[in-house]
């Protein structure tokens, strides 16, 4: 009696193996997406320094915009007191000769003049160090800093992914920021990001890490 499938070869065996390598080069690829994403997050969410709104130069551009206001209200004052005096004007209406109204400040007049955008910390202040700093590692953190300001945060984004890409499952992954702020701006030093940029990714990460098994899946 002879046996179904006799005489025949199979590559069952095979097939596991190169499902196993599939399923293994996914989970790689997922993981990378997840580190990715969670990097450009804090990446993205960290704010850069502005000394346009720094304390200093706000009450500063206040003080001078209350001058500059100030004098426009005394232009006006002037003008309505001409207005009200009728020997200021001709019988046909027009105004006497040396009598003039007093002109209010120009947009121009008012930065020129009365500085009201004037800055007295950080002139020249170029921010972006701290977006500049995230670094990425395999196997134990990067206390490393630069001296780089990256604004656009595309230097530590490439830093991220080119990490990444020699990351595999079982390896250890750190995401780190070791300037001395640091810790300060994760817990609302800025007005930037007052809920931080850790604790805000971290309340993603299930969903970052379903969104990227769902675009891995075998």
């Amino acid at each position: 009696m002879s046996r179904a499938g006799a005489g025949q070869s199979g590559s069952f065996a095979l097939s596991l193996a190169q499902f196993g390598e599939g399923a293994k080069e996914a989970i790689n690829a997922s993981m990378r997406e997840i580190i990715i994403e969670l990097g450009s997050s804090v990446i993205r969410m960290s704010p850069v320094g502005n000394p346009e709104i720094w304390a200093a130069n706000i009450k500063h551009r206040e003080a001078n915009v209350r001058a500059a206001d100030d004098y426009d209200f005394k232009v006006a004052v002037r003008n309505t007191l001409i207005n009200l005096d009728d020997s200021n004007f001709t019988r046909s209406g027009k105004l006497r000769r040396g009598v003039k109204y007093a002109k209010p400040l120009t947009k121009a007049e008012r930065v020129q003049n009365f500085n009201v955008n004037g800055l007295v910390a950080g002139q020249g202040y170029i921010g972006g160090r701290f977006r500049g700093n995230w670094m990425f590692s395999i196997g134990s953190p990067d206390t490393s800093t630069t001296e780089e300001v990256d604004p656009s945060g595309s230097k530590s984004t490439a830093r991220i992914v080119g990490g990444a890409i020699e990351f595999k499952a079982g390896d250890t992954a750190f995401i780190t920021n070791s300037l001395p702020y640091a810790i300060p701006l994760e817990f609302g030093h800025s007005q930037q990001s007052p809920s931080g940029m850790v604790r805000v990714t971290i309340a993603r990460f299930q969903q970052i890490v379903l969104d990227a098994i769902r675009k891995h899946q075998l």
